[in-house]
């Protein structure tokens, strides 16, 4: 598989997994699949592209000339890649999960996940706004626990 092959594997992936997210995210099987599953796949692709891939070019994380040199290499970009598709969809998962508990209508959420896959932190920090707006907390002492439908 090539990695332009690989990238729109990953990508399609993903975002069928934003969709089951957005459209019935509080369902325990999409609970499942968006938070536990498909970041569980996409971790495994991404640990797989750097244990074989890693060592092939000059660079590291010391720098950002560091950072560019090793993302020249086309697999350690996809796996960097990947790496935001994975961690993004576990805070998507999470942010719906965390809503639940804390009482917040899904609708609201919607444009948060919408944020969080385009954008990553920025949907993040959006979720936090609307969870502070509607709880006024940002205590995240207590587990998501809700039951989900």
């Amino acid at each position: 598989m090539t990695p332009d092959q690989l990238f729109s594997l990953s990508n399609s992936l993903a975002l069928a997994a934003w969709i089951v997210l957005i459209f019935f995210g509080r369902r325990k099987w999409a609970m499942l699949a968006t938070g536990t599953v498909i970041p569980l796949l996409l971790g495994i692709a991404y640990t797989a592209l750097i244990a074989v891939h890693w060592g092939e070019t000059q660079g590291g994380f010391g720098s950002l000339p560091a950072v560019a040199a090793l993302f020249a290499n086309r697999w350690l970009l996809l796996a960097g890649w990947i790496h935001y598709l994975a961690f993004d969809l576990f805070i998507g998962s999470w942010q719906v999960r965390d809503s639940t508990a804390q009482g917040i209508p899904h609708l609201l959420i919607v444009p948060c996940l919408g944020l969080t896959f385009f954008f990553g932190p920025a949907g993040l920090l959006l979720y936090f706004i609307v969870r502070f707006v509607r709880t006024r907390s940002l205590t995240l002492s207590k587990p998501a626990t809700a039951p989900l439908a």
